[in-house]
């Protein structure tokens, strides 16, 4: 007999629960992938993210071939290619890394269902989280949270599992068995337009692991809201794929300051997985139920338009829209930045930002996504007042970028344009302005709003949503 280890979000040798369960069965395992056209061609398709999943193929594959095993990749719906290999190689047991979107869980059922036709178990063990199961916290009352700070302070007390090494040696892959091979990116009718694409693959996790914990974790506290500094991790597109486990990063983490922020920044990457698994409907539509089509959204394709292509206006929210489409990645005060503006400044659906997102981020996690629009546009958790999250763009520029080295990198049309008028370059005199061969209107768009004129009307936007929630007549509960 034999045992199917099935890979999916867990891209990874080291510390691996599904793959220490499976040798301990004592069976030959075969590790398989299955790549799903839903996934690839679905509301959520992205070129750059793709790509990154088949650097982490290849690099999976190289690591079992060096193992003596190999990595069998399968293109198709997995309910319907798992049977057929379980059938082919007689596997009576298939494991896997559990997971909580409502896609993965729909998937999970249908693959578990023709599986047990069949006689073969499909078995979901733990390895995607800080924690065993994020969607097991609950509160007193057995409610789920909706606020991240009790579900931190109960987060931090659960028992971690504990680490496990990388296997150093596999059973081959059985004679005769047509392990396929990874395709390339345009076999899969896709795209990678990223100038500066980060790679894939464990060992590049496992390097940028380390880096960080020599030199950027020590700071992290002080240095993750600086943009010109890069505090951030960059780990972010490794958690997602399961190149790097977070239960190991998290073990590895010293006793500082800088560290316990960073752990805490993990604790909202179980949150948000917390959050959806138990509101699956957040995945199209707003948490708070008083926002749930009350809000009258803009529906500009123009000032969208603008604000995909980084020419609003706003260097912060421009610099950090063109590194998206460079780099599949910004750092998260800057996705908050752009996310209050989307959604504040120039009222357009949060959901528009959501997408647009997911079609770009190499970290793109629907849950963490679609938890990060939410709490930004103010209708998803921990429910704040909107204008504590409305941002002045120039505001927060000063602050997260106070040197001009971000937004310089990133609009290079800004380079000369003197410290003093580069988080409000329209505010520049003309001659000003040609000497610094950034002429407003020509050489970089003036303002497509004004911010205290935007402020206004989304606060009267949202009071007036939440007075029409209030008026409107609750439905009788039978």
């Amino acid at each position: 007999m034999t045992v199917l280890l099935w890979f999916r979000r867990d891209l990874r040798l080291h510390d691996h629960p599904a793959l220490h369960a499976a040798l301990q069965t004592g069976e030959p395992v075969v590790p398989v992938f299955c790549l799903d056209p839903r996934l690839l061609a679905g509301r959520h398709a992205s070129g750059p993210r793709t790509q990154f999943l088949l650097d982490c193929l290849v690099d999976l594959d190289a690591g079992l071939r060096r193992r003596g095993s190999g990595l069998v990749v399968r293109r198709g719906r997995p309910e319907r290619v798992l049977p057929d290999l379980a059938a082919e190689l007689d596997a009576r047991l298939v494991l896997c890394t559990g997971d909580v979107s409502p896609f993965a869980t729909r998937r999970d059922r249908a693959v578990a269902r023709r599986l047990a036709a069949r006689g073969t178990e499909l078995r979901a063990l733990a390895g995607l989280f800080a924690v065993e199961d994020p969607a097991a916290l609950l509160g007193a009352a057995g409610q789920p949270y909706r606020v991240f700070t009790p579900f931190y302070r109960v987060w931090l007390r659960q028992e971690r599992r504990e680490v496990l090494p990388a296997p150093r040696a596999l059973t081959p892959l059985p004679e005769g068995l047509q392990p396929g091979v990874v395709p390339g990116l345009e076999e899969l009718g896709l795209e990678d337009s990223l100038a500066r694409p980060a790679p894939g693959g464990e060992r590049a996790g496992r390097a940028a692991m380390r880096r960080f914990l020599s030199a950027g974790v020590a700071a992290y506290d002080r240095g993750r809201t600086q943009l010109s500094a890069g505090g951030s991790s960059r780990l972010s597109p490794h958690l997602h794929l399961g190149s790097v486990s977070v239960r190991e990063l998290e073990a590895r983490l010293p006793e500082a300051a800088g560290a316990r922020e960073f752990r805490r920044q993990l604790c909202w990457r179980d949150f948000y997985a917390h959050v959806l698994a138990h509101f699956p409907a957040n995945a199209h539509r707003e948490l708070q139920e008083r926002y749930r089509g009350t809000i009258r959204w803009s529906r500009s394709r123009a000032r969208f338009r603008a604000w995909c292509e980084g020419r609003t206006g706003y260097p912060l929210v421009d610099a950090a829209m063109r590194q998206l489409q460079s780099e599949g990645w910004m750092p998260n005060r800057a996705r908050l930045v752009v996310g209050s503006f989307l959604s504040k400044d120039l009222g357009l659906d949060w959901r528009w930002g959501e997408r647009w997102f997911m079609r770009w981020l190499i970290d793109g996690d629907e849950a963490s996504n679609n938890g990060n629009w939410q709490w930004i546009a103010s209708v998803g958790v921990d429910p704040q007042p909107p204008f504590r999250r409305m941002y002045s763009p120039a505001r927060q520029q000063e602050r997260l970028d106070p040197d001009g080295v971000y937004v310089r990198r990133h609009l290079p049309e800004l380079r000369r344009v003197p410290d003093r008028y580069l988080a409000e370059p329209w505010r520049m005199p003309v001659a000003v302005q040609r000497q610094a061969g950034c002429v407003i209107g020509r050489d970089y768009p003036a303002p497509i709003v004004e911010h205290p004129t935007a402020r206004r009307q989304a606060l009267a936007r949202y009071a007036a949503a939440g007075a029409g929630a209030r008026a409107a007549p609750r439905r009788s509960r039978r």
